[in-house]
């Protein structure tokens, strides 16, 4: 208790409340503008944060990344365009309440019921630490390399798509993470001859170019403003912040739904918010009013939007097992600030685990207040044109490529890996398989080391390895399943419409 309060204050003190209010205000642009994206922004983020303590660089990725889903409700309600992928379930309901004159309630009903959402899933991430310790401490390195590899068996199951595609790209990320000098022999393995590349690739320019450089190019399409027309008065906010607590129970289930769904590596937000906004229709009383404007369905998808993060740290913290791809991003901060998710983390570093609970709180306190004071400035934030942002966007990603190690060769691996992310996106192959495998692939790599000198393959034996291969199979075995069902009902739609 003493850390946790001790946590509190530190987050409090400067720089770090500097740092947490410049990750809010990235946060909330980002989160209003559509076609950037939480994950996006973590990953033009990272190279900010070298030569910062783990604390103050948590505030400012942590902080930034908590409010993206708040504010991109706003654009989902009154324009029918999600600022964030996770905001899309908010349209069924907020958008048809603003077309019929209740945008306010809609927003103010969203806003509050993040709010709590946010509350509740760092509260559960506070609570989780003292029942998780004793477990993570009886792990050994067998059960952290099986770990390891069910949290990319997840992602490549659930990645959505061919699942042969999925085991494609996370063999290729292993294979990139091989990349340098051998640990345990010294031989350099894939380096073609080139000292540059004895050191490994770095994570930094591999994910910008991954996930940011893409995606800003894809936003250079947008040719005119990311939003169209006038928004109309926007009242009745207090109406929709009492809502929430008119269906505290709405509010309560679906926050937890997040909760839960957000500690499974590789569901993803936008399933969270989908499963919770079905939950919340089946267990209604009026649910043919879903898809029409029912308050009930913007607090079920308010309320999942950040719920789910405070669930996602917990693998990610715990186990070095991230639960989505914006927490594989910041797995990679974790490796650049000097930490190693794990026992440490519930140990040696615990006063950095619960500064992630204070600063999910405080984020969305501020993300949510200074967004009900200032709604109609914010809308204005959606008129800027797509392309008016792309330069600024590509100078920030060329300058954090470079300034990693001051090597112009950062930026070609940034470039390479760019348009290995736009043919990913072009041909429909997931690159979030590819980023676990890459992040995680020292990990991987060093427990089956350490597990086969201490056990030999002996190691796969013990009852918690077994079970977590049981895990992985079950998970393979319902994305096989899942696959075979899409295929039949595209057969049947094939064969109706002929």
């Amino acid at each position: 208790m003493d850390v946790f309060v001790a946590s509190l204050f530190t987050v409090l003190q400067w720089p770090t409340v500097g740092l947490l209010l410049l990750g809010v205000g990235i946060g909330f642009v980002v989160g209003i503008l559509p076609g950037l994206g939480g994950a996006v922004t973590l990953a033009l983020m990272l190279p900010f944060i070298y030569g910062m303590d783990p604390i103050p660089a948590f505030a400012f990725l942590l902080g930034m990344h908590a409010v993206v889903a708040t504010t991109g409700d706003i654009t989902s309600v009154l324009f029918g365009i999600p600022g964030e992928a996770t905001a899309v379930a908010t349209i069924f309901d907020g958008h048809p309440m603003a077309r019929r004159g209740e945008a306010g309630r809609a927003l103010g009903a969203v806003l509050c019921s993040s709010l709590v959402g946010a509350i509740i899933g760092a509260a559960v991430l506070a609570i989780s630490v003292p029942i998780v310790r004793p477990l993570v401490l009886a792990f050994g390195p067998p059960e952290f390399f099986m770990l390891a590899i069910l949290g990319i068996t997840f992602v490549v199951a659930l990645s959505g798509g061919n699942l042969v595609r999925g085991f494609l790209m996370a063999l290729l990320g292993f294979l990139v993470a091989m990349v340098g000098l051998d640990p345990f022999t010294g031989k350099a393995r894939f380096a073609f001859g080139q000292l540059y590349l004895w050191d490994g690739l770095n994570i930094i320019p591999v994910i910008i170019g991954l996930f940011a450089l893409p995606e800003t190019l894809q936003l250079m399409s947008t040719k005119g403003a990311i939003a169209q027309g006038a928004t109309g008065p926007i009242t009745r906010v207090m109406e929709g912040v009492l809502d929430t607590f008119r269906h505290w129970w709405v509010t309560l289930r679906c926050s937890l739904i997040g909760v839960a769904i957000g500690i499974i590596p590789g569901m993803g937000g936008a399933t969270a918010q989908f499963i919770a906004y079905a939950h919340a229709q089946q267990t209604s009383k009026t649910p043919e009013e879903f898809g029409k404007g029912s308050i009930e369905g913007v607090l079920a998808a308010g309320s999942v939007n950040n719920s789910k993060e405070g669930g996602a740290i917990i693998p990610t913290v715990a186990f070095g097992v991230p639960g989505s791809t914006a927490m594989a991003i910041l797995l990679g901060a974790f490796l650049i600030l000097g930490l190693v998710p794990g026992p440490e983390m519930l140990t040696k570093h615990l006063d950095v685990t619960f500064s992630m609970v204070w600063i999910i709180v405080i984020s969305n306190f501020l993300a949510v207040g200074l967004s009900l004071l200032l709604l109609r400035q914010l809308v204005a934030l959606t008129f800027i044109k797509g392309t008016w942002l792309v330069p600024f966007l590509l100078v920030l990603m060329t300058m954090g490529a470079y300034t990693t190690h001051n090597d112009v060769l950062d930026v070609v691996v940034m470039l390479f890996f760019g348009v290995l992310g736009w043919a990913a996106i072009r041909f429909g192959w997931p690159r979030a398989p590819f980023l676990l495998a890459f992040v995680l692939g020292p990990t991987v790599e060093r427990y089956l080391f350490l597990s086969h000198q201490l056990y030999e393959w002996a190691f796969l034996l013990r009852p918690i390895t077994l079970a977590l291969i049981a895990v992985a199979a079950l998970g393979v075995g319902y994305s096989l399943r899942r696959e075979r069902a899409d295929r039949r009902a595209a057969r049947l739609r094939k064969e109706a419409a002929a």
